[in-house]
């Protein structure tokens, strides 16, 4: 097990480029206007004279701790004093509102989560009877408060956070409640306290904290309908967990994962690396969200493996959940996959939701589909500013045997608290994720030998790495981290190029009945296909508008030609984006620009990622990247 390194202070990390745009617009849009003082809406449903009277059973609570959460990490980064001022008076009106038992929900005392309701009837996601997301809610608050103290350290936030934890613990352990009867997807939107109670333990170091998150993972494997660490164990898929809640599932995972962190439990790890593999093989679009919406009840539960439809649901709070599951991941192994998953999720499907006033963003974003801007209330805008502000917490990170990782690429730079070197920067010169060329200056404060581990993308065969001007030694492998250990001195420059070419992915919705004839032989007839053409260019997924300016689907015919023929990207240029052409022959070239920034990112916009293809004469599709059941793997 490797020792986890604490991660570096958000203070020192610049993004700039696409990244570093999205965290501007995130700290001048949502993260200043939406919450700003205790007289906000979102906060003044914790007004004691609000809660009394409220049985509503809502969701809208967990606001609050989402924007304490983001704005405490911008201000941080930032160094937003008007930001830092607005964290710290609503996180002063929450602490003194706290209850004595230390209670800091919204509801009514009848409706609160401590108090044991009736058998609930059955239903399809597993709702109580008694709708209620207060333990959602409490678990944001917790992680928000907790998020508050590491940047701007006071006592009364640990503290009003440790209430909370204790609460829940007396709740499960004295009062006969199961966690899994507080909340919906039977039980997924309560067991997600897994998360905070960790770092309840992590924060104070109390056993009291770290038995809450065992019991928590004990009540969500003993009932049935959910058995996550059972059922994970089992190689069953991530649609198979309770409903297959894309969002709840992926949170329960990160808990899951940083309950191995803190206990070392191998099982643990196995659980979460096994729905991780199920999430990535199955369930992501070409943008790296996870998905749902195909002939389910809810758009926001995963497909049943195999199904593939361009018009499915990628909901923005699942992608922040994803991207913080590779996040616990990348910290626990240090392996290349994970950063490359946030990257992918981050450019796209992350991007994409987000609109570049930095207060309006999607609930849903649909590889095929029109642009829609969410309404005020909606949990994916709290989600999606968190999900921004992950990204400089992941950019760079510093191992125990102090080589730095490069995780993310993108214009910017980095302040390390180097132990050798005695403080490092690092500054990134490149046009990425536009262009594949990329000048990382390293600056050591004192001359230090340590490896700057640069992350190889697994679409980038043929990397090349120079040191000053010379070509390193060593062949980097796509997909894994290439490391140049020297002597590092100020005013050395390393040159990684990544090659960017076009990829055509093929992606097919197919269905074959299988049985047996009378004589026992096997019989397997496909009974339905439909194939579907879309393309990446290194990190990017790229989409058209309207068809023609009027047609939301398009059927090609492809060439008898090789793809280069065919497929053209053009770099940018005099600040234009670069744009890829699909050039039929028997029609108008098709043109595509990168997904995120389709139809100018405003509202009603069409984006289309998939083009269906033309049935072929013999079945004989092949030659691009493709997985049977879905978007390309390779993507």
């Amino acid at each position: 097990m490797r020792d986890y390194a604490p991660a570096l202070d958000p203070a020192g990390i610049d993004l700039q480029g696409p990244l570093g745009e999205a965290l501007a617009a995130n700290l001048r849009g949502r993260l200043s206007h939406f919450i700003v003082d205790e007289t906000s809406p979102a906060i003044a449903l914790f007004a004691p004279e609000r809660r009394r009277h409220n049985t509503e059973g809502d969701w809208y609570g967990e606001h609050a701790g989402k924007w304490l959460s983001a704005a405490a990490k911008a201000a941080a980064r930032s160094g937003d004093a008007r930001l830092l001022g607005n964290v710290r008076r609503v996180a002063d009106f929450l602490v003194s509102v706290q209850e004595a038992d230390g209670y800091l929900g919204t509801y009514a005392p009848e409706r609160r989560f401590m108090r044991k309701q009736p058998p609930k009837p059955v239903s399809w996601d597993g709702a109580p009877s008694v709708r209620t997301w207060d333990i959602w809610t409490h678990a944001y608050l917790i992680l928000g408060l907790l998020e508050v103290h590491k940047h701007f350290p006071e006592p009364r936030y640990l503290d009003a956070a440790r209430r909370i934890g204790a609460l829940c613990l007396r709740t499960l352990n004295d009062r006969g409640i199961d966690i899994t009867e507080l909340g919906n997807h039977f039980g997924m939107s309560a067991t997600v306290l897994l998360d905070p109670a960790v770092e309840l333990y992590f924060a104070t170091g109390e056993q009291d904290f770290l038995d809450l998150a065992l019991i928590v993972l004990g009540q969500a494997d003993a009932h049935p309908p959910l058995a996550l660490l059972t059922r994970a164990l089992a190689g069953a898929d991530a649609a198979e967990i309770a409903t297959g809640k894309a969002y709840q599932l992926a949170w329960n995972l990160v808990g899951l994962a940083k309950l191995h962190r803190a206990s070392g439990h191998a099982d643990y790890l196995g659980a979460v690396e096994s729905l991780w593999r199920s999430i990535r093989e199955r369930h992501l679009t070409l943008g790296g969200g996870p998905w749902g919406g195909v002939a389910h009840r809810s758009r926001e539960v995963f497909n049943a493996p195999g199904a593939f439809d361009p018009h499915g649901y990628v909901e923005t709070c699942s992608t922040l959940a994803w991207i913080q599951l590779n996040r616990e991941l990348l910290t626990i192994t240090g392996e290349a996959r994970y950063a490359e998953e946030i990257e992918r999720s981050a450019y796209n499907d992350l991007l994409a939701a987000q609109a570049p006033d930095g207060e309006d963003w999607c609930y849903y974003v649909f590889p095929n589909g029109r642009r829609v801007h969410t309404t005020y209330w909606r949990c994916c805008k709290s989600s999606g500013a968190m999900a921004v502000e992950e990204l400089p917490g992941v950019a760079y990170s510093l191992d125990d045997a102090d080589a730095v990782a490069v995780n993310l690429y993108g214009a910017g730079s980095a302040r390390v608290a180097h132990p050798v070197a005695g403080g490092l920067r690092l500054t990134q010169d490149t046009a990425y994720p536009f262009d594949g060329s990329i000048r990382i200056r390293v600056e050591p404060k004192n001359p230090a030998r340590f490896a700057l581990r640069l992350r190889i993308p697994s679409w980038a065969q043929g990397a090349h790495v120079e040191v000053n001007g010379a070509a390193v030694d060593g062949k980097p492998a796509a997909g894994d981290y290439f490391a140049v250990e020297r002597e590092w001195r100020e005013g050395d420059e390393v040159l990684l190029r990544l090659p960017m070419r076009p990829v055509a992915h093929l992606a097919l919705n197919r269905n074959v009945q299988e049985s047996r004839a009378p004589d026992g032989s096997a019989v397997a007839q496909e009974v339905l296909r439909h194939a579907y053409l879309g393309f990446t260019c290194g990190p990017l997924v790229y989409a058209t508008g309207l068809i023609d300016g009027f047609k939301s689907e398009e059927t090609v015919r492809l060439p008898d030609a090789p793809e280069s023929e065919w497929l053209h990207w053009s770099a940018p240029a005099a600040g234009a984006p670069p744009r890829l052409e699909l050039r039929l022959g028997y029609r108008a070239p098709l043109s595509f620009e990168p997904y995120y920034r389709a139809g100018g990112r405003v509202d009603g916009a069409w984006r289309l990622t998939w083009l269906s293809l033309a049935p072929p004469e013999a079945d004989a599709v092949c030659g691009f990247a493709h997985d049977a059941h879905g978007p390309s793997k390779n993507s």
